[in-house]
């Protein structure tokens, strides 16, 4: 399940993996972590996999990039580690904020002690959400961020093998 944050919905899914799981169908979900309570806890048990966002380790920075201190997302992290449920975890590289080496061998080392963690993924920060703020009159947190470039998504790829 994707599109949105699907645990904002727990009930559904929970229900939906069930019967998945029941037919032998493999079940995942991609979250950004940020709600962390019993009912998002119980889709965990018919959960296979999570691709799980994490914006940033310090809570500062991540507040910058999304609006959230990130806890919730390492608390969840480390639910999935005791339940022992793979996780490939999702990390877009912001210019002037995340793209920063130091800090992607913090995340590297930081993973490193997590059984589960499966893959990470360097996602280049785009533009793409704008016009949604736009048309809903919003102001757009990350205004004149340029795109990540290609070149540098490269190294990070390469560096992180």
């Amino acid at each position: 399940m994707t599109g949105g944050e699907p645990l904002m919905q727990a009930d559904f899914c929970r229900e939906y993996f069930r019967l998945c799981r029941g037919a032998g169908i493999h079940t995942a979900f991609d979250t950004a972590g940020s709600l962390f309570n019993e009912k998002t806890l119980s889709v965990l048990d018919f959960t296979d996999l999570v691709l799980l966002d994490i914006k940033a380790l310090n809570s500062e920075l991540c507040r910058k990039v999304s609006g959230c201190d990130g806890r919730n997302a390492l608390r969840l992290l480390d639910e999935l580690e005791v339940r022992g449920i793979d996780v490939w975890i999702r990390h877009v590289i912001v210019p002037g904020l995340t793209d920063d080496n130091r800090l992607l061998d913090d995340m590297v080392e930081f993973l490193r002690s997590y059984t589960v963690v499966r893959k990470i993924e360097w996602l280049p920060y785009h533009e793409m959400g704008v016009f949604k703020y736009r048309d809903l009159g919003l102001d757009y947190p990350l205004e004149g961020t340029p795109p990540l470039s290609a070149r540098r998504l490269q190294e990070i790829q390469e560096r992180y093998q």
